[in-house]
């Protein structure tokens, strides 16, 4: 029987809170400010903190680190009114599991506090299970016998049991959408259905309706109706790949899917009620995004519920025999060939290659390789390697006695010098964004230095 503490100052929502998850089986302890909630957290055994992020005395933010202090991995859910919706965003930086809008229903705060209690027992359990077994990660597709991808996995076993969003980094061509697939199946939801979208392979006007549908007559050519990812990945989960090109408008509605579960088709008045699990993909910085102002805070936060990062090929190297096996052995099976192996010296080759495609170019040049194979085994002659790709050449070095951040500061001074002053053209030389630049300026004390606006 789980145990939940709440601290609300209100007497009466405190009393509603305690008599409702009472009611649901839960042991309830409540308290009316943070100090004697702290004091809660010493003498009782608690599963789960449901908290008003404003109280008398220290505030939630406060409190919410304090808990994390005393127990890292405890789940504290904010409890808090639209106008604190950042600040709520804010404590989730700090490790608080999720946040409620005021007002909402018990039905929905009881959802939440089981869903925050599920996942977090299920990652002690397997965690627990496998230091105890010593066990090795296997996933059908994923070949991981590295560390590095052990780890991911890790990750994967931990995460798939739950319902939480999870965001994937990592370059282009490292697996994303594998490891996306690999979480989806082994979940509860593996009999539903897995949709992907990345969304730089759709023009902008056309996303929205890609994602939530539209109505008959909603735009020229509109015929008919015909329902969106969202709709069609009911019950299942919807990979969204390149999240950090997703434009703002649609950041919007995104957030609001993800905190509501609901949404309107594109020309439509009905609102509609959706059960999707969400993962997200990205090869961007996205916390340079968020200083660019290009991507939205609170959906970043809501996205990177649980962070996922893919390692590139070239920092895992020891995984690249068993990959180059496994995709030898499918491109024979697909070409009708005989069995072909691969020598220890091809191997060797294909080990020293630092891989700027990661797997997908190892996908590639294994691929070409066995096409033109013309014997038994693929020797180093018979791997086609790109070499015109980007160089990976080590970076030149700093200027001797310079730092990171006074050799960048001497490249914008610089920039502002070549453009006569106009930030748009030095931001655009320096390939960035003029907010970014602006950003850096500010940071380097000359954020109000005069500005001959844009000339060109």
């Amino acid at each position: 029987m789980a145990s939940i503490l709440i601290v609300e100052d209100e007497p009466k929502m405190r009393r509603l809170l305690e008599m409702n998850l009472a009611d649901q089986g839960f042991t309830t302890h409540a308290a009316g400010d943070a100090e004697s909630g702290l004091k809660l957290l010493n003498s009782e055994k608690v599963d789960l903190v449901l908290t008003d992020f404003k109280l008398p005395g220290m505030n939630g933010m406060e409190f919410l680190q304090a808990i994390k202090r005393a127990n890292a991995s405890l789940p504290v859910v904010i409890m808090t009114a639209y106008g604190s919706v950042e600040s709520a965003v804010e404590a989730m930086k700090f490790g608080a599991s999720d946040y409620v809008l005021k007002p909402f229903s018990l039905a929905e705060m009881v959802l939440v506090v089981r869903k925050e209690l599920e996942a977090h027992n299920l990652r002690e359990e397997n965690r627990n299970l496998r230091e105890a077994l010593g066990l090795r990660y296997e996933y059908s597709n994923v070949i991981a016998n590295s560390e590095k991808m052990q780890n991911v996995l890790a990750l994967v076993e931990r995460v798939a049991t739950t319902n939480s969003t999870v965001l994937l980094g990592g370059e282009s061509g490292v697996g994303k959408d594998l490891i996306a697939r690999a979480i989806h199946e082994h979940s509860s939801r593996a009999s539903g259905p897995f949709l992907k979208i990345n969304s730089t392979a759709i023009p902008e006007n056309l996303l929205e309706s890609e994602l939530f549908g539209y109505e008959k007559g909603a735009f020229s050519g509109a015929t008919s109706a015909k329902p969106g990812k969202f709709e069609l990945a009911d019950k299942g989960t919807l990979f969204l790949d390149e999240i950090g090109d997703v434009p703002p408008p649609i950041q919007v509605k995104l957030l609001r899917v993800i905190q509501e579960r609901e949404f309107e088709r594109l020309g439509g008045t009905k609102t509609l009620k959706v059960d999707v699990r969400l993962i997200a993909a990205t090869n961007r910085d996205l916390r340079a995004a968020l200083e660019e102002g290009t991507f939205r805070q609170d959906l970043y936060y809501r996205l990177n519920v649980v962070a996922i990062d893919i390692p590139p090929l070239r920092e895992h190297k020891e995984d690249i025999p068993a990959l180059a096996n496994f995709f030898l052995q499918r491109f024979v099976q697909a070409s009708g060939k005989k069995s072909i192996s691969i020598s220890p010296e091809a191997i060797e080759i294909l080990m020293q290659f630092p891989w700027p495609g990661n797997v997908r170019e190892l996908e590639n040049v294994l691929e070409r390789s066995v096409t033109f194979a013309t014997g038994a085994t693929l020797g180093p002659a018979d791997i086609r390697l790109d070499r015109t790709g980007p160089s990976t050449s080590t970076a030149p070095a700093l200027p001797e006695g310079m730092t990171l951040d006074q050799w960048e500061q001497e490249i914008i001074l610089e920039a502002l010098r070549r453009s006569n002053g106009n930030k748009s053209q030095a931001a655009r030389s320096l390939g960035l964004t003029r907010n970014a630049l602006r950003y850096r300026l500010s940071q380097m004390g000359l954020g109000e230095s005069p500005d001959h606006e844009d000339s060109v």
